[in-house]
């Protein structure tokens, strides 16, 4: 479900370097959920799935084209006052485009439980239990300021499991260098109109559909 996107090949030496590479450039598109809008319900309803996915998804996804399109434009005439002008923009919307293409994988309308296996066994080493781990990560979730993620990330240096928080869009591994495995949005669209301002029941509720198999996925790409 990640949506990438890079340069197909190399500028043909013989074009414009602005024709070329614009042209060649794979633009990212909005995955489709795999579940309908209402199937997390009635932990989160579908009308702010259908708003988080089409709406605020989808803009992430159309502003990183356009930036990248700048971007390539800027490299092709060498104007690098224009180039660090756009990293905020293919920063942020980046970021939201990879962030909220991990978030619907993590959710299942058959989630909730806990993890097995060696998932389950590295929290258990990590945090001392799997309560533990999600009290911890709910309420990094929750002290959030303002707006942004709580993450459950993996450390491949030390090989062990992170919790941390990143602002706005800001995505964990171009942060921290950790591997995202499990992220809780905490931007009000992701709950507002379904839990006003009391985020804590919205983070206690996200734990039901909870997709822990992609989660362990997640976990055993991140160790190879």
């Amino acid at each position: 479900m990640l949506c990438r996107v890079g340069i197909v090949g190399r500028c043909a030496t013989n074009l414009s370097p602005s024709l070329s590479c614009v042209a060649s450039r794979q633009k990212h598109t909005l995955p489709d959920l795999p579940y309908d809008y209402g199937a997390l319900e009635p932990h989160i309803s579908a009308e702010i799935m259908q708003l988080h996915h089409r709406k605020h998804h989808a803009t992430y996804v159309n502003n990183l084209n356009v930036a990248e399109e700048k971007y390539q434009e800027a490299l092709a005439k060498g104007d690098v006052t224009a180039q660090i002008a756009l990293q905020p923009a293919l920063k942020f919307n980046g970021g939201g485009n990879i962030n909220h293409s991990i978030f619907w994988t993590n959710l299942s309308p058959n989630g909730g439980g806990e993890p097995q296996g060696t998932l389950m066994e590295a929290i258990k080493r990590d945090f001392g239990s799997f309560e533990k781990m999600k009290e911890k990560l709910a309420a990094v979730s929750v002290g959030v300021q303002g707006s942004g993620w709580g993450w459950l990330g993996f450390n491949k240096e030390s090989g062990r499991l992170n919790i941390v928080a990143c602002p706005n869009q800001d995505p964990l591994q171009g942060t921290t260098g950790l591997t995202p495995l499990l992220g809780i949005d905490v931007w009000e669209h992701a709950y507002y109109l379904q839990y006003k301002n009391v985020r804590p029941d919205y983070v206690k509720a996200i734990w039901n559909v909870v997709n822990w198999e992609n989660v362990a996925e997640r976990f055993q790409a991140a160790k190879k």
